[in-house]
């Protein structure tokens, strides 16, 4: 079998790093608040460009508490409306809401999966106060438009880069090229933890001192509550975990290129659609735009081929059956059309990467694909 994702084989790679890592935490009796996170923050911070790292409970929290910082900022007020593309995972939605916020769908790219530049500006109203960025699947989502748009209007620019750890933006790397980006290491991200982690970036002095206090039950010193806020801290076991992963990053999300690369040359099968790649991009650049989270091809016949590869033993996954606007948790929503957002859902199937993918297990992918027909 070849697994979608082999979490258990990525962390194999890494010992005795990660066993020495975990028996160092142990060894010092401090889980919370203490140096390894105090570390982390700080070579992260470094690795993204950006002048502050806070780390926190997870990736949907990390957006959470940059909306709520701007809350308490005043900047923010319950009822203004943030924009964010309609082809997400529902996280990016959930983070607005939470905060009493108005999410403002924006059809994607099809080509790119990411939102179109080129339909936000219609949607913009008084009540418009940022724009919400998904690097969908590793991808770089920014772009001049929109960079065009945030000064225009005024407004803020949050990155949502759980899935695009390393990815380049020109010469900035994702997470470091708005005003506040959300990051998570769950498991199977390219920078996974061995449970739920995350963090925030940012340059904002004041944002990032908030953010730090709201994640501490609303405290920059004990026992004194400057905001209501809540628990949500990155620990100690899985910072050293991250710091030992992080160092390898660049030359895991390379592996990642480099395999998509051969499935973007081999794969032939006209009833699979590729990813299209923006123009000037090459998969073996330095700098990579994008980093390869995930792997998605379009077929218009989805359940019949994933069948078709699971009797060949090789393993899919769907990034997401589902559209947010037609869940049943944003039942107000579900009457809206979006009609590429819902093609897309209805079509993606994501391919096994990862970087301790063999080339013989890449190959057998390519060749099974190769072999499909409707």
């Amino acid at each position: 079998m070849i697994k979608f994702l082999d979490i258990k084989a990525i962390n194999d790679s890494f010992d005795p790093e990660l066993t020495e890592a975990i028996k160092r935490v142990l060894d010092s009796g401090w889980y919370l608040l203490g140096e390894e996170v105090k570390a982390f923050e700080k070579e992260y911070s470094d690795y993204i460009g950006s002048k502050h790292c806070i780390g926190v409970a997870n990736g949907l929290d990390a957006l959470r508490l940059i909306l709520r910082a701007y809350l308490e900022l005043g900047i923010m007020k319950e009822g203004d409306e943030i924009i964010v593309p309609a082809n997400t995972y529902i996280a990016s939605l959930l983070a607005i809401t939470d905060n009493k916020l108005v999410p403002i769908l924006v059809e994607p790219d099809i080509t790119t999966f990411n939102i179109d530049p080129f339909k936000i500006e219609e949607i913009i109203s008084d009540k418009t106060k940022g724009i919400m960025i998904v690097h969908l699947y590793g991808l770089n989502a920014m772009h001049i438009e929109i960079q065009r748009l945030i000064e225009k209007y005024n407004l803020k620019l949050i990155e949502d880069n759980a899935q695009a750890a390393g990815a380049y933006y020109g010469d900035k790397r994702t997470g470091s090229i708005g005003n506040a980006a959300g990051h998570s290491f769950y498991p199977g991200k390219n920078l996974g933890a061995l449970g739920d982690a995350g963090a925030v970036t940012t340059n904002d002095d004041k944002l990032a001192s908030i953010i730090r206090a709201l994640a501490n039950y609303g405290s920059n010193k004990k026992y004194v509550n400057d905001f209501q806020g809540l628990n949500s801290r990155l620990d100690e076991i899985q910072a050293a975990i991250l710091r030992v992963k992080l160092k390898r990053l660049d030359k895991d999300n390379k592996r990642r290129s480099d395999i998509a690369n051969y499935y973007l040359h081999n794969i032939k099968n006209s009833c699979v659609l590729l990813p299209i790649q923006k123009e000037g991009f090459e998969t073996c650049n330095t700098k990579m735009e994008n980093v390869w989270h995930l792997f998605v091809i379009r077929t218009t016949n989805r359940i019949k081929l994933q069948e078709y590869l699971s009797e060949k033993e090789i393993q899919t996954l769907i990034h997401y059956p589902i559209p947010p606007h037609k869940q049943k948790a944003y039942k107000r929503m579900n009457s809206l059309n979006y009609p590429i957002t819902e093609q897309i859902h209805q079509e993606v199937l994501s391919l096994p990467i990862s970087q301790v993918l063999s080339d013989n297990e890449i190959k057998k992918v390519v060749e099974i694909i190769n072999l499909f027909q409707f």
